[in-house]
């Protein structure tokens, strides 16, 4: 079991940047590849980025890539997003997950099941 709450979310105009944290609870935090994905009204919720549960490994979605950064401190149970150059398009409420199989993220629709879980989401609104 792995509960996962998000914070950073905010208010940030065009171009600046934001941290994303993700506290997760369970002794198993190690045992899971994080994601981070977001999600706008209306419109299903997308990938963005995923870490092994090493960190040795990461994989992004091509709207983010050379932007957004991923990382895990497994001492610390976190998972952090780091966003620079954000766009007004970045706009959504950012999900945290957790998953045993990192492979899962390489779909190009994540299914979740009985072994994922998600956090409760946190806002980011990028302002023109």
């Amino acid at each position: 079991q792995v509960q996962l709450l998000e914070s950073g979310g905010g208010l940030v105009q065009a171009g600046g940047s934001l941290r994303l944290s993700c506290a997760a609870s369970g002794r198993t935090f190690s045992r899971y590849a994080m994601g981070w994905f977001r999600q706008v009204p209306e419109k299903e919720r997308e990938f963005v980025a995923v870490i092994s549960w090493s960190g040795g490994t990461t994989y992004y979605a091509d709207s983010v890539k050379g932007r957004f950064t991923i990382s895990r401190d497994n001492a610390k149970n976190t998972v952090s997003l780091q966003m620079n150059s954000l766009k007004p398009e970045d706009t959504a409420v950012y999900y945290c997950n957790a998953d045993p199989r990192f492979s899962r993220y390489m779909s190009s629709s994540f299914v979740s099941d009985g072994n994922t879980y998600w956090g409760q989401g946190t806002q980011v609104t990028v302002s023109s």
